[in-house]
């Protein structure tokens, strides 16, 4: 697909859909870790330990697993735009109602319910963008969209810190504002996306019929190569290169939003402002911004997804455990940075891999399985990082857990992503070069 019609098709498809896409995985993020910020008040407010933080933060994820491979299927069936802004519009509701919650129970609850609403956005959103782009772009289009997570990590610093300023305005706290404000905003943006993003090429108006055919035509025939030799939806749940991938997501997650969910609290115990804290806590995820950038552009102009894998969770668990020498100090920003580039720079090379043996429901359900598995390790890195936290009074052994959880996936990368095991039958050409 290289002729001026395909290129055409390509570009216009990735002006209209990626801002819109972008924008809500930022307010995804947003809504997902501010807890992070609010809890430098709501937890002595409502009277929370770190270890029910840990264990309320992580809940999400279990409430995201439960719901995760229905959501996807029901995407497949209903159509994206209709099923995707339900989820924003749902979740959007949930993030604002955090406000009212009282004490740890309802705190935990509310987490779970979160997680439910949210369940099927991230894997829905990849099996959109499979609808949409060849596999020869994916790399450098998930790279784009999966930037909104360092960015609205490093945006929602400041922002969620400046709104914990309004403690006091309507009689209500700072923090209460926080789950007000950003949750309100997820559920218009989920009003917008339901106007404005259609469910396939076939569908958009704003490609000419000749752009329209090329496109769609493109993205079916990768689809049958794919299903000749495809899976069924069970068979794709039990699939080993489904349940090994799994586990590297896993990883990612757990050092990801184990570090997403303390990061405010391992700054603000350096003695920093709440304002401090919050711009301070933007400095990894603007490097993690580059490291996404930087590995989908490689991962993509090589045709090589083995090795910039491997590479970004190396990058990961080298950061992690120098910053756990250095904790106690802010030089321990400088090695986190390093460690967020390898985070989000596995993330390009990575999920361009499922839909190179899966497709249609199948893709739908194997996809949402791997984020479902993997993102338990957003209850793992929490609860765990929650628990060490409260048992020796520092974060040092938290971090080289997630040290070593990235060292083992880094080992496995090769060995897992390689053309025999990934790609078997229908090995996609410049799956991996090595």
């Amino acid at each position: 697909m290289s002729d001026a019609v395909a290129d055409s098709a390509i570009r216009k498809a990735f002006v209209r859909l990626m801002p819109v896409l972008f924008v809500s995985y930022i307010l995804a993020y947003i809504d997902r870790v501010n807890v992070g910020f609010a809890a430098l008040k709501m937890n002595a407010d409502i009277g929370i330990s770190p270890y029910f933080y840990g264990l309320g933060a992580g809940v999400f994820f279990l409430g995201y697993f439960i719901c995760e491979i229905p959501s996807n299927l029901a995407m497949a069936k209903v159509g994206a735009r209709r099923w995707i802004s339900r989820i924003m519009i749902s979740w959007g509701l949930i993030a604002a109602a955090m406000a009212l919650v009282q004490g740890p129970v309802s705190f935990i609850v509310m987490r779970f319910l979160l997680g439910a609403a949210e369940a099927g956005f991230f894997p829905g959103v990849i099996l959109y963008l499979t609808y949409w782009f060849p596999q020869q772009y994916r790399a450098r289009v998930i790279a784009a969209f999966i930037v909104a997570v360092p960015v609205s990590l490093a945006l929602g610093g400041p922002i969620s810190t400046a709104i914990l300023q309004m403690d006091g305005w309507a009689g209500l706290k700072g923090w209460q504002w926080l789950f007000i404000l950003e949750g309100l905003l997820t559920a218009l943006t989920g009003l917008v996306f339901l106007k404005v993003m259609p469910d396939g090429p076939a569908k958009a108006k704003w490609l000419s019929t000749e752009e329209r055919t090329r496109l769609q035509n493109t993205i079916d025939n990768e689809e049958r190569t794919i299903a000749i030799h495809g899976l069924s939806v069970l068979q794709s749940l039990a699939d080993p290169r489904v349940l090994a991938l799994a586990f590297i997501w896993f990883a990612n997650t757990t050092a990801n939003l184990g570090l997403a969910f303390f990061l405010p609290q391992i700054l603000k115990g350096l003695g920093l402002t709440d304002m401090q804290t919050g711009i301070m806590t933007s400095v990894p995820y603007i490097f993690g911004t580059l490291g996404i950038l930087a590995f989908g552009f490689i991962s993509d102009r090589y045709g090589e997804r083995r090795w910039t894998l491997c590479t970004a969770l190396a990058l990961t668990a080298l950061g992690l455990t120098a910053a756990g020498t250095m904790s106690g100090s802010l030089l321990a920003v400088a090695v986190m940075a390093v460690a967020a580039i390898g985070i989000y720079g596995a993330k390009p090379p990575f999920w361009p891999l499922p839909s190179t043996f899966l497709s249609g429901n199948a893709a739908a359900a194997g996809i949402a399985l791997i984020n479902a598995i993997g993102n338990l390790g957003g209850f793992v890195g929490p609860y765990v990082i929650g628990w060490i936290r409260a048992t020796t009074q520092s974060y040092e052994a938290g971090l080289y857990f997630l040290a070593a959880l990235s060292f083992v996936a880094a080992v496995l990368a090769p060995v897992i992503v390689s053309r025999r095991f990934i790609g078997g039958m229908n090995a996609t050409p410049g799956l991996e070069r090595s």
